[in-house]
Order: C-alpha cells, then structure tokens, then sequence
C-alpha cells in the first residue's frame, strides 16, 4: 500500500523519541523544522490507511491504532506525518498516525518505512 525511504535524519530528530514521536516530512520540509524531521522520498499512498494496518520500519512490525483525517492526504502532498508511538486508539491530531505503544526502532539513512494490511 505504501513503501519509502528515510533519506536523511535531521540533527535534533531523535529528540522527539522520548515523547514517543517521530516526524515524516518530504524534500520541501521548512528550514526550521528540517532538524527535527525525518527526511523521506515522496511516495503516494494507494489505499486508505486504517486502524489494524501494520506499520514496519525496516523489519520491525508496529500495528497502526489510529488515524488522523489528514494522514493520506499529507502523506501525498508534502510526506509531512508524526508518527506517534503511545496506543492512541482516537486519533487526536488530523496528520498523526498513531501505532502501538512499543520501543521506538533504530532508523538510518536508507531504512524503509512500509504500511501494509
């Protein structure tokens, strides 16, 4: 359904895993908020994103809890997501995808990020 590629991690982009958070932006992301991103390719979404859904970064696993409104359509546009680590069953924020409450995986340049049924 969907599959990219981290391209870059901005300097201070680790600081949100303590807050259980990770930030997905595409090329276009602003210069202020670059440091705190995960930089990705720019990758359209085929289907609906749903609760039940699986979430992998390389090889890890992550069931997607829930979904904000605007999580597609964000995705597609600008690759701007927060992924959100905390069993959130009630999306509470329009561009989060909210995933099981797990210990966040290691990622570098070159992991992939895939959503799946």
């Amino acid at each position: 359904m969907y599959q990219t590629t981290i391209k870059s991690i901005g300097k201070d982009a680790k600081a949100f895993e303590a807050e259980k958070m990770m930030i997905l932006f595409g090329d276009n992301a602003p210069s202020e908020l670059a440091d705190f991103c995960y930089v990705i390719n720019l990758v359209s979404v085929d289907e609906e994103i749903k609760a039940g859904d699986i979430l992998k970064l390389d090889d890890v696993s992550y069931q997607i809890t829930s979904v904000g409104d605007a999580v597609r359509k964000n995705l597609n546009d600008l690759g701007h997501i927060t992924l959100k680590f905390d069993g959130s069953t009630e999306p509470g924020q329009s561009g989060s995808l909210y995933l099981e409450d797990k210990e966040i995986v290691e990622v570098k340049p070159g992991s992939t990020i895939t959503i799946e049924k």
